[in-house]
């Protein structure tokens, strides 16, 4: 089996979550699971990483990538495993 996912790493992680969400809400159908992590607690840091799996059948998603490196402060790439 081929694990298809995208791994976001976000700067200004406050800032930018609106934009953020927006991308991800529009390719949200290409999405089987979705881990969101960042420091909590009494330090809620600025920066995060998100973890994508794609459902299996999807293709690379490159405009899925495009639209996330398009944000600011937000970096993507895509892994298959």
């Amino acid at each position: 089996m081929i694990h298809k996912l995208i791994v976001i790493a976000v700067e200004h992680r406050r800032k930018e979550a609106e934009k953020l969400q927006k991308v991800l809400t529009e390719h949200g159908c290409k999405v089987k699971a979705r881990l969101g992590l960042h420091e909590a607690g009494d330090l809620c840091s600025d920066e995060g990483l998100i973890i994508l799996q794609l459902i299996p059948d999807e293709p690379e998603g490159l405009a899925f990538l495009e639209d996330l490196n398009a944000l600011e402060g937000v970096r993507a790439t895509f892994i298959e495993l």
